[in-house]
């Protein structure tokens, strides 16, 4: 199935809500896809920090520790 195939789906809303973005010419499937897009960023990128957590950790007890690797470059 292609990436970009559109499916037609029904999805409940508030009525007020609705309307609302009716009155405001809104593109209320656009606006939809664009709120699902940021939820699944935003749920791949928790899922991803969970699943790296130890070695951030890591990371950032070594950083602790020792300093950034190349500190003594910075111009700033």
């Amino acid at each position: 199935m292609s990436v970009n195939a559109i499916k037609s789906v029904e999805l409940p809303l508030s009525e007020a809500l609705l309307a609302e973005a009716r009155d405001l010419k809104l593109d209320v499937a656009g606006a939809a896809e664009d709120g699902i897009m940021r939820a699944v960023k935003a749920e791949k990128e928790r899922l991803w920090r969970l699943e790296n957590a130890e070695a951030i950790q890591a990371e950032n007890d070594y950083v602790e520790k020792h300093g950034l690797p190349l500190a003594k470059y910075r111009l700033w």
